[in-house]
């Protein structure tokens, strides 16, 4: 269940007086791996360092680039418990207060279909969240880049299943917008289980209502950009970096369903969708609808 292209067995003729295998108890065993998960906690920005080795580039796991510049690291705490670091610029979150609790809230989350937030830190202007470690890449790298053979059916369909589930479970305990959902925002775990990161629950809130984000951080193809953005007015040309210049937009419930949409794309096809295409079918709908 838990391998990444594990094949489907063949089905069998069952004898008549056959018993069916007894099935785990999927609750129990749920309650048993969310009661190991430690509670949210504050971290010392010496312990984190010393988690990353001084924050050695040869523990970074991820970086955004110029564009995105926050950067994550894997970590071993002081209980050997492997974690990721991520780290925020202070332009991201300028009020520690108000980090301290967005990243409190999302750190009251606790579900096995989402990457559970463990902690945070923010000592000065330094601003990090600390997460459970997930060993097995994204789903973007084993769709898009994959090397010996393509994601199977059965995993794609289980992935869908896994961040329809996480969504449904955050929105029903306080939490339903998702920032900057795709396919790189969905891990998997040391058991080849596909979990939603639960680094897109952190939002910054501007009037308590909805919230802001930066076009810098998502690609456009996840984004309801002509709906959504500010201050760019009509459709303008998307072919080339147009929408990567830092105007903020809002996340709405339907921006998560549009995103989430179009990740089911990207795992029908196992092929990144080019920013173009997605505008185009946008436009398409958009006419049809009007028509």
């Amino acid at each position: 269940m838990g391998c990444f292209f594990s094949q489907p067995e063949a089905p069998g003729v069952a004898e008549a007086d056959t018993k069916p295998p007894e099935r785990p108890n999927s609750e129990n065993t749920r309650r048993n791996e969310l009661e190991a998960v430690p509670v949210f906690r504050e971290f010392t920005l010496q312990q984190l360092r010393a988690a990353t080795n001084g924050f050695s580039n040869d523990f970074i796991v991820s970086e955004g680039g110029d564009r995105a510049p926050n950067m994550v690291f894997k970590g071993r705490l002081e209980n050997n418990r492997w974690v990721a670091v991520k780290r925020f610029p202070k332009a991201a979150w300028p009020d520690s207060r108000q980090f301290a609790e967005e990243a409190w809230g999302v750190g009251q989350v606790r579900f096995n279909r989402v990457v559970n937030l463990l902690g945070c830190c923010f000592e000065g202007d330094e601003r990090y969240l600390v997460a459970e470690y997930m060993p097995n890449e994204t789903l973007a790298k084993h769709l898009f880049h994959w090397e010996q053979r393509p994601v199977e059916w059965a995993m794609r369909l289980r992935a869908a299943l896994f961040i329809a589930q996480a969504l449904e479970y955050c929105g029903n305990h306080g939490h339903p917008l998702y920032h900057d959902l795709n396919a790189y925002r969905v891990l998997f775990d040391q058991d080849g289980n596909p979990r939603l990161s639960c680094f897109g629950l952190m939002k910054n809130s501007w009037d308590g209502k909805s919230y802001s984000t930066n076009l810098a951080y998502t690609p456009p193809e996840y984004m309801r950009t002509e709906f959504e953005m500010k201050g760019l007015g009509i459709l303008r040309d998307f072919h080339g970096l147009e929408l990567w210049q830092g105007e903020e937009s809002r996340v709405t419930a339907e921006s998560v369903i549009f995103s989430f949409g179009t990740v089911l794309l990207d795992l029908l096809s196992g092929k990144h969708i080019p920013p173009s295409h997605i505008i185009i079918c946008k436009t398409l709908f958009r006419q049809i609808l009007h028509t």
